[in-house]
């Protein structure tokens, strides 16, 4: 009867220790992944509240373009996201990574303005105009223009110079 109670006790607390083992083996895995859910949650949130689009574009046959976008989202964005943004424009089929630059000075560069702007973001409802030196285009040539926020959002439009 002792030897069944010893060994009754052994297997509880053997299953005592193993349930211990257990969960601290699994709750660090659990608690990482609701991190990683909750920062993949967050990105999704700002992907999904920044938006724009391109509302009128122009080139002329210098190659000097430019286009307004508006921001549709309801997100500010900081001056910053802009600067850091990727723009690619050029003939259809033969464009390139531009270079922003405040004074329009570099190679192929671009800079930007916030229309009416009041603070150092591009806020909802503002209008961004976006200057570009490519460089010599013949009438009629269909250009392309993307622009891509350091968030994945990005806006595509092809449009013909003159």
């Amino acid at each position: 009867m002792s030897s069944e109670t010893f060994t009754t006790a052994m297997f509880l607390i053997t299953s005592i220790i193993a349930a211990g083992v257990l969960i601290n083996a699994i709750f660090p895995v659990i608690y990482t992944m609701a991190g990683t859910f909750a920062s993949s949650s967050h990105d999704s949130d700002q992907r999904m509240r920044t938006d724009f689009r391109v509302v009128t574009t122009y080139c002329n046959t210098d190659g000097e373009a430019t286009i307004w976008m508006k921001n549709i989202g309801s997100s500010n964005l900081p001056d910053s996201d802009i600067a850091k943004s990727d723009l690619f424009f050029g003939e259809v089929g033969d464009f390139s990574r531009m270079t922003y630059n405040a004074t329009l000075t570099a190679p192929k560069p671009w800079n930007y303005q916030v229309e009416d702007n009041t603070n150092e973001y591009w806020d909802p409802g503002e209008t961004l105009r976006v200057d570009i030196n490519y460089g010599p285009v013949s009438k009629g040539d269909m250009m392309y223009f993307q622009f891509v926020l350091p968030d994945g959002v990005s806006r595509t439009e092809q449009f013909s110079a003159g």
